[in-house]
């Protein structure tokens, strides 16, 4: 048995068949069935359990299983596929009732047909060519939101692509579960950043909870001394600190209370089950420094986060940070900053004033402190690193009032053409798909935010399945993309999405 990185998650394969066949090859099915889960079980692509569920051939069967689904914690969505034919008036209770995400799988047991030996039992018992297409046909009449995958169950893509999107029914099921800790409020007079966070929890499941920067700093005095010890090791231990920084400097004192903040943060979150949370440099009462190493930390453990009150931003990382648990590369909050505009090799430099999560760095991060010359309050401490190069998404989550909207764009990261030695925080430094003038005009069209979440464990492929689990439009640029397409898509999802 493989080990899954979200192996507490469980996928239920429901083989659809009806009693006219007889007993016989209604074994026959269960049995593969079962292979075919636990063939499905033991690929490393797939991160979480896949658990054959009995053959289902009646309204009622399919109907019940689909009720236990919407039930079962641990089950985040259900792989449907038709052995045989299956009328596909008995799915209709079924789907009609299923509140979990669905993939439909085409596929068949064989993969090479016996041509000298194929006979009506044969006939009879892989029938998936039509019985699928029976029920595909009842999923787009009913309007059901599914991904459909086909191809044989042994081939290594129809794997990846199973596999990419459990990791979107995984976000899914966080998404419904998450709390989002929000410190203060939204940045004055910002826009983006904002929202109808009602919506957002109709719509995704999350709540978004306001608390008092008051209530965090209340903490500080209390704050654990052997836990702030620990993480004062851990930081001596995982980074480059500066001399000052360091055990005997005159600033060490400056990591003590960034320490003494994580470990406040930490217990906060933890006593009110957030998962995610914001702050903003416009209220710090209390707190001598913004949490800068602080945030950054808890990014690399799991949580979301967003700065000047993004609780958007803070959602979707934590979302994402899910989504690719166990996969290589890095997922953090990160926004747009400036750009490199030299005719035909522009880049854009992705930073923030503190928080970019060191998950995505290319080397061992140096623990600085720098003046942050907004906000009013001590210097805050942060770690500073560049990204590592490769292939990389972000992502924007907006809301236009009427509706939310994905905005996504691949990237390629670069090392830095040239040295940075002045610029004291986190960066990322890419060239945008498929050209500057593409993405950015692209973007803007789209009304994507500068706050996004950078992530490079993941492609398209997972926020597309993750924006139809959630039925909510995506805006993808990247190879391929042309102006003109691009905007009459956004002509034609004012209509398809209003």
């Amino acid at each position: 048995m493989s080990v899954k990185p979200l192996g507490e998650r469980e996928l239920w394969l429901v083989v659809g068949s009806q009693e006219l066949y007889g007993e016989e090859t209604l074994r026959q099915v269960g049995e593969h069935a079962g292979q075919l889960a636990d063939a499905l079980d033991g690929v490393d692509e797939i991160p979480v359990r896949v658990v054959a569920k009995p053959v289902v051939t009646s309204a009622d069967a399919i109907r019940r299983l689909c009720l236990d689904a919407n039930a079962d914690d641990a089950c985040v969505g259900i792989v449907a596929w038709m052995h045989t034919f299956s009328p596909a008036r008995m799915w209709i209770p079924g789907l009609t009732a299923l509140q979990k995400p669905l993939l439909h799988l085409h596929t068949q047991f064989n993969r090479e047909l016996p041509w000298g030996e194929i006979d009506m039992d044969f006939m009879n018992l892989n029938q998936s060519a039509h019985g699928d297409r029976e029920l595909g046909y009842m999923q787009t009449r009913l309007g059901r939101r599914r991904k459909t995958v086909a191809g044989h169950w042994q081939d290594p893509a129809v794997h990846a692509r199973i596999g990419v999107w459990a990791r979107a029914a995984c976000g899914w099921a966080e998404a419904k579960a998450l709390s989002v800790a929000r410190f203060g409020d939204n940045m004055r007079q910002v826009a983006v950043t904002d929202g109808d966070k009602v919506e957002a929890e109709i719509r995704f499941g999350f709540s978004v909870n306001g608390y008092g920067v008051g209530d965090l700093a209340a903490l500080l005095p209390a704050a654990d001394a052997t836990v702030v010890v620990q993480l004062l090791a851990d930081y001596d231990e995982r980074y480059r600190l500066a001399d000052e920084l360091r055990d005997g400097g005159d600033r060490r004192s400056s990591l003590v209370e960034a320490a003494r903040i994580e470990a406040a943060l930490r217990a906060f979150l933890d006593e009110h089950g957030c998962s995610a949370f914001t702050d903003t440099f416009e209220d710090l009462h209390g707190l001598a420094q913004l949490p800068g190493i602080a945030a950054q930390r808890l990014m690399a453990d799991g949580y979301g986060f967003g700065a000047e009150g993004d609780w958007k931003a803070a959602a979707l990382v934590r979302i994402v940070k899910v989504m690719t648990a166990g996969l290589p590369g890095g997922t953090s909050f990160m926004e747009d900053y400036t750009y490199h505009l030299d005719a035909g090799s522009e880049l854009v430099l992705g930073a923030h004033m503190l928080e970019i999560c060191p998950s995505i760095a290319a080397g061992q991060p140096s623990c600085e402190i720098h003046p942050l010359s907004i906000g009013g309050a001590a210097d805050p401490v942060r770690l500073v690193f560049d990204a590592a190069a490769g292939p990389a998404v972000v992502v924007s989550l907006v809301d236009l009032g009427d509706r939310f909207r994905f905005v996504a764009n691949e990237v390629d990261v670069i090392a830095p053409p040239q040295e940075l030695p002045r610029l004291p925080v986190a960066r990322a430094v890419w060239r945008a798909r498929p050209d500057f003038t593409t993405a950015v005009e692209g973007w803007l069209a789209a009304g994507g935010s500068h706050h996004t979440v950078f992530t490079a464990a993941l492609g398209l492929e997972a926020f597309a399945d993750f924006a139809t689990i959630a039925g909510v439009e995506l805006v993808e640029i990247g190879e391929g993309t042309t102006l003109r397409e691009l905007e009459r898509e956004l002509r034609w999802n004012e209509a398809g999405y209003r």
